[in-house]
């Protein structure tokens, strides 16, 4: 028997290091070759790493959280044969893994402090939704009651229709009106919530994986872009016609569209028009700004794992109907995790899409190394002036983030106002 040790892969794109996502093996465990070892999340994305052997897992290195250097060696195994490193029992050295500035050497994680337990929530009877919905007991509506119980409740202020009766057919007493004052409902029947009894203690969730990933280029591209932010409102009335026509007309193999494919395609036609210098990327070391003829569009999506940015690459060569079908196919595989790294590297402008959340305004974090990001909000019918006559239109906000280092004012400026024209004359688009 011998002993193979397993250090981690360069996983390419200039990958220095990882961080231990999951262990799928434990010691003393039997794999196969090809089977899953441990999952490595990079800057890039999350990598499954498997088995090289086939044998008994001896020793691994790295908790959850903790960053491993390329070459490391994180896994020994005993193998039929010579194996590759000693044979003795002690594992072999392990190199210590590069340490950033900002960050202390990996410390074994502690065990979780287990979670203050929660006070009881004294539950609190509540009018049955078969009376609430129906407007009360009885007949038509009108509540079962004696004269003296609605003489009652007209006193308390108390809406009968509220009150479940206890009686026969439903019928309402005096005790089932102590019992609806109990309950919380005031006079007039609004209902106030029981506060709860003191809370003590806290919950502490530590920031690894992607969370971690997200906290640090966030920080990275907040501390040294000097971000400047501009708003627009865009009329998408006619955007919307023409994007039900399309849909209420497209054939089985195309997708349904949304307002994003109609956006890319307008920041494609933009970048060749004039703005080519919102396209690129600020290389800080050279202090050069390069500037690229492929139109690679990041649409950051949220998952249940955390924010990816998936990559629709080569817009320019698309029309409207192959940027939906690659929009669907990308964020997809963000969502269920079958993302490659291609699909998630490479973008050269962002988009950020608040559309179900509304909101009129927000101030995006540019995604470093790029120069320029977009922010989508949520296209509602509202009254505006046209031609002097107050009018119900579809409108859109935009908010957008520029580096200020290579984007003047009025360019980051001038490209939305470009867009805006586009989108409220949708035909120009396609």
């Amino acid at each position: 028997m011998g002993v193979y040790a397993f250090r981690l892969p360069d996983i390419g794109e200039g990958v220095v290091e990882g961080e231990v996502v999951q262990w799928h093996v434990e010691v003393g465990a039997s794999v196969e070759e090809d089977e899953a070892l441990i999952d490595v999340m990079t800057d890039k994305a999350t990598v499954t790493i498997p088995s090289p052997v086939s044998g008994k897992v001896m020793s691994t290195v790295g908790n959850a959280g903790e960053i491993i250097a390329v070459g490391t060696v994180c896994i020994e195994f005993e193998v039929e044969g010579e194996g590759n490193a000693s044979s003795s029992s002690k594992p072999t050295p392990i190199p210590e893994a590069p340490v950033k500035e900002e960050r202390a050497e990996p410390t074994p994680k502690a065990e979780p402090k287990p979670a203050p337990t929660p006070s009881p929530v004294v539950q609190t009877p509540t009018s049955t939704p078969s009376s609430t919905l129906s407007g009360g007991n009885g007949v038509g509506g009108r509540a079962l009651a004696s004269p003296a119980v609605r003489q009652r409740a007209k006193d308390e202020g108390i809406d009968l229709s509220q009150v479940s009766g206890s009686g026969p057919a439903g019928r309402i007493s005096h005790a089932d009106i102590d019992a609806h004052n109990e309950s919380g409902v005031s006079r007039g029947g609004i209902k106030f919530s029981h506060p709860g009894e003191p809370a003590e203690g806290t919950t502490e969730i530590p920031i690894v994986g992607l969370r971690r990933k997200i906290a640090e280029q966030m920080t990275k591209s907040y501390t040294q872009i000097p971000h400047f932010s501009y708003f627009e409102e865009v009329d998408v009335t006619d955007l919307e016609a023409l994007r039900q026509w399309l849909n209420a007309n497209r054939t089985a193999d195309q997708p349904k569209l949304t307002y994003l494919p109609f956006i890319m395609q307008a920041l494609v036609k933009l970048f060749r028009e004039g703005h080519h210098g919102c396209n690129g990327h600020y290389e800080d070391e050279r202090e050069v700004l390069v500037l690229h003829n492929a139109v690679n569009m990041g649409i950051a999506t949220t998952t249940d794992r955390g924010l990816y940015v998936p990559v629709v690459k080569n817009c320019e060569s698309r029309n409207i109907w192959e940027l939906g079908s690659e929009l669907r196919r990308v964020a997809g595989a963000a969502r269920d995790g079958t993302a490659t790294l291609s699909d998630l590297t490479g973008s050269t402008f962002t988009i950020t899409s608040l559309g179900r959340d509304g909101g009129l305004g927000a101030t995006p974090i540019i995604n470093t190394p790029e120069v320029g990001i977009l922010g989508v909000h949520k296209a509602i019918e509202r009254p505006v002036v046209v031609d002097g006559k107050i009018t119900i239109r579809r409108m859109m906000n935009l908010s957008s983030s520029w580096d200020h280092r290579v984007v003047d004012g009025a360019n980051g400026a001038a490209l939305v106002q470009g867009l805006k024209h586009l989108l409220e004359h949708p035909t120009q688009i396609l």
